[in-house]
């Protein structure tokens, strides 16, 4: 078995619902994927003891913060790619923005055309991130910590590992 980008993805929603019952359908139309990519997801991350089913699916935090906190950054190398529009992550959106003064550089961003900002192309974990991450701030503050940590810079990663994992220990996402 192997994990892909996309259930790490679907984790974070997981966490980002903080318990919320959902089923496999409304999940996929939140992530905007096909409810059978969520079950195949979903059934992998069971597999690696990354989720639970109980009353639903739950995610077993302590594992998935051991795994994104020391695995992602090597499993799922982001692709960084030249100038385009998109929406911006990492370092370059909340919550880690508020920690790092403007600096003359571009920021890292998924390619979007509905984004605002230009930036250096980063790719996501999966390609609907962008529209997922709009719908819902709290999972987008999700997602751009986990890419502080697969493509960040020391001090950026740092303060991602950090926030990341207060987050992954409590019981709100």
């Amino acid at each position: 078995m192997e994990l892909k980008q996309q259930d790490i993805y679907v984790a974070l929603k997981l966490v980002a619902l903080n318990n919320a019952p959902c089923s496999m359908q409304s999940l996929g139309e939140a992530l905007g994927m096909s409810a059978s990519r969520v079950h195949d997801s979903i059934h992998r991350l069971i597999r690696a003891n990354l989720v639970r089913k109980d009353q639903g699916y739950r995610p077993v935090r302590a594992n998935l913060k051991e795994f994104i906190l020391h695995g992602v950054r090597f499993a799922f190398v982001p692709d960084i790619g030249q100038p385009t529009r998109g929406m911006p992550t990492a370092s370059f959106a909340p919550p880690l923005n508020s920690e790092f003064s403007a600096s003359g550089e571009l920021p890292l961003i998924w390619p979007d055309p509905m984004g605002e900002v230009r930036g250096i192309s980063f790719s996501p974990l999966h390609k609907s991130a962008p529209e997922a991450a709009r719908k819902d701030p709290a999972f987008y503050e999700l997602l751009a910590m986990v890419d502080a940590i697969r493509g960040g810079r020391a001090r950026e990663r740092n303060l991602a590992i950090e926030k990341l994992g207060q987050r992954l220990s409590s019981d709100e996402a």
